[in-house]
């Protein structure tokens, strides 16, 4: 400072006290932009937040469903989507009836699995259903019929137009095919084919309660069904085994002979000669006096 002149240090003093107070005043300028610009940390924390809803990626339509009167034994998969069913509904519609199922009053629909109360209720005025309708020729013909012991003949043409036969007729369990058990009230494909089976496995059915022995089976069908035994010769149409000619396996085949009871006719043939009469049986050890009366229809006692 010694080699500067007088006016050149009164500049620099000069320019360093500028400098002071420009950098005193920053702080001032900093927090008066500060209050101009953002609100009191108070009057931030009072307000509430505004959250906006995010709009969805794309707009779902919501299902648009029609009224109208229909059949639901007859309806198909069209007119009950328009309706506002779900598919996986129509289907067990169609399961239903595809198995003999069919809906005789309003309600009975509401027993439609997977139907919610709000469906039934919007649907319940719309449901009609029709009587059934039989064609005019196959009801002439049907009239010069003659049916004898209220027993429906072995006709598809006649049975093929009811869905269900009426009370008082019945259908031949020993002829019948599936098509024709499923005409009964309460057989469907499951229990028609249950029965057939039953029926080869057996060689026959004679007597209708045979068939309370198939897991499930709806006791009420019974009164629909004949065995189909002739009312002059007390016959059954039944295939009988030789039970004096076969042999262990064979004999054990049939449903109501277990191996242990075959192996007893086979030592009561070898030790005591045939088997003549059911009093035979009800001495083996192992047959009750139940099982041979449910046997003896299909026993040939011929020597």
């Amino acid at each position: 400072m010694r080699n500067f002149r007088k006016s050149d240090k009164d500049a620099i003093i000069i320019l360093l006290v500028v400098i002071i107070i420009c950098m005193a005043a920053l702080p001032l300028l900093r927090s008066s932009e500060d209050k101009g610009k953002s609100p009191n940390k108070m009057e931030y924390a009072s307000k509430p937040r505004q959250y906006t809803r995010k709009q969805p990626y794309y707009k779902v339509p919501e299902k648009q469903y029609e009224l109208f009167y229909f059949d639901p034994n007859t309806a198909d998969s069209t007119q009950l989507l328009r309706l506002g069913l779900q598919p996986w509904q129509v289907r067990n519609i169609y399961k239903y009836r595809a198995a003999g199922g069919r809906y005789n009053k309003p309600t009975d629909f509401a027993r439609l699995y997977g139907l919610t109360l709000k469906q039934y209720k919007r649907l319940e005025p719309y449901i009609k259903i029709e009587k059934e309708v039989m064609a005019a020729d196959v009801y002439k013909s049907s009239q010069n019929l003659s049916v004898k012991d209220t027993t429906v003949k072995k006709d598809s043409a006649l049975i093929g137009y009811y869905t269900k036969i009426k009370e008082g007729e019945q259908i031949d369990i020993n002829t019948a095919d599936t098509s024709e058990l499923k005409h009964i009230p309460g057989i469907g494909s499951y229990y028609a084919k249950r029965i057939v089976s039953f029926r080869q496995r057996l060689g026959g059915i004679a007597n209708v309660h045979q068939l309370l022995e198939i897991q499930g089976f709806p006791e009420s069908s019974l009164k629909y069904m004949t065995t189909g035994q002739s009312a002059s010769t007390r016959q059954l149409p039944i295939t009988r085994i030789r039970i004096n000619h076969l042999d262990v396996n064979n004999l054990s085949r049939h449903p109501y002979i277990r191996y242990v009871q075959a192996k007893e006719i086979m030592n009561h043939r070898r030790l005591r000669g045939p088997i003549k009469k059911a009093d035979d049986l009800r001495r083996l050890p192992s047959f009750t006096d139940k099982e041979v009366e449910r046997l003896e229809p299909y026993i040939d006692y011929s020597p």
